[in-house]
């Protein structure tokens, strides 16, 4: 990378609240290898407003896996991540940053910083939903444990309700059947054809994009896997929830997710990491 290449460093919140040295790290190296200008959202917004305001300066962002995937989710939506180049510095605890380490971006601060300064970008895949969502390495339908995932699952009221009455059912008297309680009834298509419909109970899905298509396991009640590829994905069933990397979206009757070859960049160390092809 040139000297005199101009870099927009955004520092997410959270990263500046949980791990203030290692973004005073991450500061230090890439404002001694580049221009940098640094910008501190307080929120979400102002995030956004930041990213949009980028003019010619590509933009680094400090911060997990959330912040990786609305920055990446703000470039699609301006559909602009065709040819667009985003950069990461994980700042976070490890089970915050897997997605980052993935797909190819370095452990340890000082290393990340300084494939953001000296790497390559390497091309990777997306897969894109029809309600605009995006999903940088792994989806699962439905999301396991959902209502227990933590902050990035929408509070659900009468979910928790309903949990509490079946753990009081349970403690009174034994479930009929453990089976049935991680059963799901699905209808899952790939390119339009039917892999399982409501009548068939299944375990559940998991799919990723490689090397321009989906790649899909189905998982059905009883029955060894299936294992496919695909274009285009659509799940429909009763109300549902799936995760989208770490975060847990829902509930939806349906959904159709389509990959997009190549669609956006990240900025990777020129040796090792993951190869996206």
């Amino acid at each position: 990378m040139s000297a005199h290449d101009q870099l927009l460093v955004i520092i997410d919140p959270v990263a500046r609240r949980s791990d203030g040295e290692s973004v005073r790290i991450a500061k230090d190296v890439l404002s001694a290898g580049a221009e940098a200008k640094i910008c501190l959202p307080d929120d979400v917004e102002e995030f956004a407003r930041a990213l949009a305001r980028r003019g010619s300066r590509r933009p680094v962002v400090l911060g997990d896996d959330r912040a990786l995937l609305r920055a990446v989710t703000l470039l699609h939506r301006e559909r602009e991540t065709v040819g667009g180049t985003l950069s990461l510095v994980p700042i976070g605890a490890p089970d915050r940053v897997a997605t980052a380490h993935a797909l190819g971006v370095p452990p340890g601060t000082v290393a990340a910083s300084r494939a953001v300064l000296d790497g390559t970008v390497r091309r990777l895949d997306l897969l894109v939903d029809d309600s605009d969502g995006v999903v940088l390495d792994h989806l699962d339908v439905p999301a396991a444990r959902a209502l227990a995932a933590g902050p990035d699952v929408a509070p659900a009221p009468a979910g928790v309700w309903g949990t509490c009455r079946s753990l009081v059912r349970t403690l009174v008297r034994p479930a009929p059947t453990a089976l049935a309680d991680r059963t799901h009834r699905l209808r899952v298509e790939a390119d339009g054809v039917l892999l399982t419909d409501l009548d068939t109970p299944v375990t559940g899905l998991t799919a990723r994009a490689l090397a321009g298509t989906l790649s899909l396991t189905l998982l059905p009640a009883g029955s060894p896997p299936v294992h496919t590829t695909a274009r285009t994905l659509t799940v429909a069933g009763p109300d549902f929830r799936y995760r989208a990397d770490t975060t847990v979206s829902g509930p939806v009757r349906w959904r159709t997710w389509t990959v997009r070859a190549g669609a956006w960049g990240l900025t990777v160390p020129r040796e090792g990491g993951r190869d996206a092809s």
